[in-house]
């Protein structure tokens, strides 16, 4: 089984936020074949097209964690029924300059959780329209909005509740074999 690197997103820059414990899980629970590394997005500044012409270091190396990896997983919460202004910032940051997507052909997944029953299914949604408009293949096949209760997931990042791990665990095997799939129609340049 091929080894794949999957650079993770979290959309929310909240040091106690639930989806970084939730990133930090599915981490834990990579089945054999997946590498989840961090894609930190905090210190990217507001993107403007002034940039375009000479990013800055932190926006360059951003782009560069982004092409080092073979797919991205966002796990992402919701803000008022969207996806958060700094998720979008990164997204904004990546896909540009004109020409120059990062996102383009790269293989990605959206999760997410919230306290909310309907954990993040709106703002995944909105985030699926704009990685399509950025060109990038999306696992469409298991969708994953989770429900998040307290002591669901530890400090640790172990899950608590045997159910939720399987299908977290079930989530990841599918993402490996999208992945594999897309990388097989859609190789990877250089």
């Amino acid at each position: 089984m091929k080894t794949f690197k999957v650079g993770y997103i979290v959309g929310s820059l909240a040091k106690g936020s639930i989806n970084r414990l939730l990133a930090k899980a599915l981490a834990r629970l990579a089945a054999p074949g997946m590498e989840l590394v961090e894609i930190p997005i905090g210190d990217l500044p507001l993107y403007s097209y002034d940039y375009d012409a000479d990013y800055p270091q932190v926006a360059r190396d951003f782009k560069q964690a982004i092409a080092d990896v073979d797919a991205v997983l966002f796990v992402t919460p919701e803000y008022n029924r969207s996806i958060p202004g700094a998720l979008k910032n990164a997204i904004d940051w990546a896909s540009r300059p004109w020409g120059k997507n990062s996102f383009a052909r790269k293989p990605s997944g959206v999760i997410g959780t919230s306290p909310g029953a309907i954990g993040t299914a709106v703002a995944q949604q909105q985030l699926r329209g704009v990685l399509c408009f950025c060109n990038s293949p999306l696992m469409n096949t298991l969708e994953a909005y989770i429900h998040f209760k307290p002591g669901l997931i530890t400090e640790d990042g172990d899950v608590t509740d045997a159910s939720t791990a399987d299908f977290l665990r079930n989530y990841l095997k599918e993402l490996h074999v999208f992945i594999e799939r897309v990388l097989t129609v859609l190789p990877r340049e250089g």
